[in-house]
Order: C-alpha cells, then sequence, then structure tokens
C-alpha cells in the first residue's frame, strides 16, 4: 500500500526476511558439513596415534556422552527457540550472559583465521598431485637436501640422521620455512594465490546468505563420504593394514591413568561438536520452530563420532601400511600433528600403485571437509552480527558488500601467513587463539546460564513444545551439574600441565609471541565478564532490579511463553480472589 498511493517503501519494507533453510534435509546436511571435518580425518587420528591407539576411545565417549550431546542439544535448541543468531539469543534467554555470544563469535574468527591456511595446504598439494611422479616421493629435486631419504626404496631406520622426501617437501618447497619467527621473510606467492582462491570461494558459497549455503552442502557436505570411503576401502586392503587396525583398537589400559589423555579426549569434543563458538545456535535458528532438533541432535552427533571412528581406520591402515614398508612399529612411523596428514599420508600414497589417483581423492576430501566448515563459520559470524544490526545489514545487497569486506579484511591480515614465517604464527593461532581451553570455559558459563539462570526444568519444557519430545532427564544433570564440572575440571588440569608452544619440538618461541597467543586466548573469555559488568553499569533500577531484568528477560509481545505467562498469571490472580 505505501508503494502505491507514495511511490516508494518505508524502510521496514526495504529489510530483507531473515528466512528459513529451504528443507530439512538442508539443515542437516549443513550441521554434518560443519562439525564432519579437520577434527574427525585429521585431529581425531593424530590424537589417537599421540595418546597409544584404542586407550583415547574411552575418554573419547565419556566425554562425547556426558559434555558433548548435552551441549550440542543446548546450543541448537537456544537457536530454534529465540529465531536468532548466536548474539541477540541471548537478549530472549538471559541479557546478562550475552558476552558469550562476543566471545564465541571472537573465537569463531580466530578459527577461520586458522582453516584458511589448512585450505590454502591442501589446494597447494592438489595442484602438485597431478606431476608424476609425486614431488614429495623422490629426493632429486631442488628443494631437497643431501639428507633426504627416499623412502620408497630405502628404510627409513638405516638413516636416522635424514629426513623423508615428504618431509622435505613440506618444510621446505611448501614453505620455506625460516629459521624463526623473528625472520618473517619474503611473501610464498604460491600460497598467496592458494590463500586467494580459498577466500573466493568461501565468498562465493556464502554470498546469498542462508539462500545459496543450503543449495551448496548438498555437494559439500556429501561427497567428502565417497572419497572417505574409497580411501577406506583401499587402505583395508593393503598389506600391513591389520597391524595399523590392531594398534587403533587394541588400547593400552595403563594410559587411562594419563591425565593428558583424558584432556586430549574433552578438547577434541568440543572442537569436533563445533561447541562453544555459536555455530549450532546459528545454524539451529535457521530451522522452523516446530523442528523435531531433539532427535536431530542425537542422530547428528552419533553421526560425528562413527566418521571420526571411520575416518580412524582410514588413516591406521595407512600407517600400518607404512610400518609394513619400512619395517618399524607403528608408533615411528610418523610425528603426530598436522604432519600426520601433510607428510604421513601424502608419504603413503607416494608408495601404492597409481599414488596420483589416490592422492587426488585424499586431497581433494580434505578440501571439501575443511570447506565446509570455513564457510559455515563465515556465515555463523555474518548471522549473529547481522541479527545485532538488523536494519544496516539486512536492506537490499547488504549481505554480499558487507561479506566481501569481511573477506577482503581477513584475507589482508593473513598476509602474513603467506610468508616464509607463516607456519610460525599459524602454530601461535592454532595453539592459543582456537585452543580448546577456551572453548571449555564458554561452554561453562552457557552451562551456567541455561541450566541454573534461565532454568534446565524451563528449558526442557521449551524442548517438548518445539518437538512434542520430553528430553532425558540426563540432559538436565548434564546441563547443570556434570558437564560444567568436567569442563571446569580438564581447564584447571590444562593450566597445571601447561607447556609452552615451541616449533618441530626444538624452535622456543620470543616471549612477545606468548604474550599474543596468550592475549588472543584470554580475549573471547575475558568478554563475558566485562559484557556482564557493562551491562549491570548501564540498566536503570537499583542493583536487584537490574540482575533480574538482565537474568529473566520478559518474553516478546504475541510470543507462546508470554502468552503461557499471562495466563499463569490470570489464573494465579483467579485463585486469590
Amino acid at each position: 500500500m505505501w508503494s502505491k498511493y507514495c511511490g516508494g517503501k518505508p524502510d521496514q519494507d526495504a529489510l530483507e526476511e531473515r528466512g528459513h533453510w529451504g528443507s530439512k534435509v538442508e539443515f542437516l546436511l549443513a550441521v554434518a558439513g560443519n562439525i564432519v571435518g579437520l577434527g574427525n580425518v585429521w585431529r581425531f587420528p593424530y590424537l589417537c596415534y599421540k595418546n597409544g591407539g584404542g586407550a583415547f576411545l574411552v575418554p573419547y565417549l565419556v566425554f562425547a556422552v556426558t559434555c558433548g550431546v548435552p551441549l550440542f542439544l543446548l546450543e541448537t535448541v537456544m537457536g530454534q527457540h529465540t529465531q536468532e543468531g548466536a548474539i541477540t539469543c541471548w537478549r530472549k534467554l538471559c541479557p546478562l550472559a550475552e558476552g558469550i555470544g562476543y566471545g564465541g563469535q571472537l573465537a569463531q574468527f580466530y578459527t577461520c583465521m586458522t582453516y584458511t591456511i589448512i585450505t590454502a595446504s591442501t589446494l597447494f598439494y592438489l595442484a602438485f598431485s597431478f606431476i608424476s611422479p609425486l614431488p614429495w616421493s623422490t629426493c632429486d629435486n631442488y628443494w631437497n637436501t643431501d639428507a633426504c631419504v627416499d623412502i620408497t626404496t630405502r628404510n627409513l631406520t638405516n638413516h636416522t640422521n635424514g629426513s623423508s622426501a615428504a618431509t622435505e617437501f613440506w618444510e621446505r618447497r611448501l614453505w620455506n620455512i625460516s629459521s624463526g619467527i623473528e625472520e618473517i621473510g619474503s611473501i610464498r606467492w604460491e600460497m598467496l594465490l592458494c590463500f586467494l582462491a580459498a577466500w573466493v570461494v568461501s565468498y562465493f558459497c556464502i554470498w546469498k546468505g542462508i539462500k545459496s549455503t543450503g543449495k551448496v552442502v548438498y555437494f559439500t557436505a556429501t561427497f567428502p563420504y565417497v572419497m572417505l570411503l574409497i580411501l577406506l576401502i583401499r587402505g583395508l586392503t593393503l598389506p600391513g593394514a591389520r597391524q595399523g587396525v590392531e594398534f587403533y583398537l587394541l588400547p593400552d589400559p595403563s594410559r587411562l591413568a594419563d591425565p593428558q589423555v583424558w584432556l586430549d579426549a574433552g578438547s577434541q569434543i568440543f572442537f569436533s561438536y563445533s561447541l562453544g563458538v555459536g555455530t549450532l545456535t546459528v545454524l539451529g535458528s535457521y530451522n522452523t520452530r516446530r523442528n523435531n532438533c531433539y532427535k536431530d541432535c542425537l542422530w547428528l552427533c552419533l553421526l560425528n563420532s562413527l566418521t571420526s571412528l571411520v575416518a580412524g581406520f582410514a588413516v591406521f591402515s595407512v600407517l600400518g601400511f607404512m610400518a609394513h614398508k619400512q619395517g618399524v612399529p607403528i608408533s615411528e612411523v610418523a610425528e603426530s600433528g598436522p604432519g600426520l596428514v601433510f607428510v604421513a599420508y601424502p608419504q603413503a600414497v607416494a608408495m601404492m600403485p597409481l599414488p596420483n589417483l589416490w592422492s587426488i581423492c585424499f586431497f581433494v576430501m580434505l578440501i571439501l571437509l575443511v570447506l565446509d566448515t570455513q564457510f559455515v563459520g563465515i556465515e555463523v559470524v555474518m548471522t549473529s552480527f547481522t541479527d545485532v544490526f538488523p536494519t544496516v545489514m539486512r536492506r537490499a545487497g547488504r549481505h554480499e558488500r558487507f561479506l566481501l569486506l569481511f573477506c577482503l579484511i581477513c584475507f589482508l591480515l593473513q598476509l602474513d601467513m603467506t610468508t616464509m614465517g607463516g607456519m610460525y604464527i599459524f602454530q601461535i593461532f592454532d595453539y592459543y587463539a582456537c585452543n580448546g581451553a577456551c572453548l571449555l570455559l564458554l561452554c561453562v558459563f552457557k552451562s551456567l546460564a541455561m541450566g541454573w539462570i534461565f532454568g534446565a526444568e524451563r528449558l526442557c519444557g521449551i524442548i517438548e513444545e518445539m518437538t512434542g519430545d520430553r528430553p532425558n532427564p540426563f540432559f538436565k544433570i548434564c546441563w547443570r551439574y556434570i558437564s560444567p564440572l568436567v569442563s571446569v575440571g580438564t581447564f584447571i588440569y590444562y593450566l597445571i600441565g601447561y607447556e609452552p608452544l615451541t616449533f618441530n619440538r626444538s624452535y622456543v618461541y620470543p616471549t612477545w609471541a606468548y604474550v599474543l597467543g596468550w592475549t588472543m586466548a584470554l580475549s573471547s573469555i575475558l568478554l563475558v565478564p566485562i559484557w556482564a559488568l557493562y551491562k549491570l553499569c548501564t540498566a536503570k533500577g537499583t542493583l536487584s532490579q537490574r540482575l533480574h531484568g538482565l537474568c529473566w528477560p520478559k518474553p516478546p509481545e504475541g510470543s507462546p511463553a508470554r502468552n503461557r505467562e499471562t495466563m499463569l498469571q490470570h489464573t494465579t490472580e483467579e485463585d486469590k480472589d
């Protein structure tokens, strides 16, 4: 009517709809694509490798049941109930805890920065996978040293002072790593182009918001499973694969007494389930309010853990093959850590028949896994801040421009990671800014706010209203007691056993680098108390009134919760009469 009589539209009409998923499948694929990523194929196998194989599975399952699944459900319900992003959802739940949303988005920003470097490295390896022979399989390249060992033809145990061709490709060809972070060196132009490609692809995957994200995940979330299945079958048919699987499945009970094993298991659950950073809240907020998120979460958590277990079979069968070829124990085959993906696996495919084919399959799978998590993470940040400033960012064309600005800023901030010293900077981000300990504390704050202030019983009522299913009472116990206590205990142990970051177990970072790392680590956590103090100082009324208004906000007019509250109030007044 306004445009008919006045020739234009009011400001509110110019705002775009927030929208919902096109179908339930889009939600499931988006969540699956986000949680099934490097945490399953890269981090889980090397943590198993580091902690003695099968012994790691026991604490992993304990943390999954007591922390992973309950917090996964909690965050998804928060989004679906409020229909808001990771920041503004707190305004309808517990405004005093809104700093948790800001802290989670800062941690998500750090994660986006680290994932891009992995995407760029994977693109680099994929490009070289088309060269025959694979350049990391031989020692006659210009970047190789006299100490290089071609393990496809020689036994590495006879050359203890040497380094494999795959290691030298990673350190000297891809990065040409400098002597330290003080020597930043020149830009690696090939890596710069890979970085640019990673950001361009991420931009176009989500440039239309949830509409484009929901369509892209049909491919990016499903095709990696095809690749993983192919690599699993190939790995299990290799000689020595049984030795690797036995190392993977047969636990060493003595390792269960090592607190470090439990700490690694806890951090893996929080990392793999994408807890604490608001991803599940944002993805859940695009559901219709009657979606059965209770069953969805149970199935998605099961899918995530099963994928980790299957990926472990794929990786350990290959490690068994390498041990068989080299004549060494599996524990001596490769270093745990990122090198397990960028050194050990490329090294293994170089020993297989048709090495180029298996190399292409592996790195295509890795790219899609990383890319899916990366662009969903970017969409989470964009959605959260769009909900904070809806009148500014929901106008036609604004989303694309703000997204372009965000990607451009991130790309410029990462230029130092494309240098010869970029690996040192990446490790600081990965070890401190994206540390699982930060996510532990954010989840502790979230559990306390929702389990005690908002109310676990009230949350169960909301789940029953939305889904028709009453959640198991075990979830209430986890939200209020088990999850916070386990998370705090794990965090305390992390602080007790903290060891400063080193590179290749020898290079010690300068003091300023450690200060920078801890500043990034604490930045997301400190936002929680800082924001709470800010809200308390700026609210009106007495301290008691301010606390009550910030902890128990009134539901919006017309909402089911407000209607129930009004009916309850009227019933109480009639009883009094």
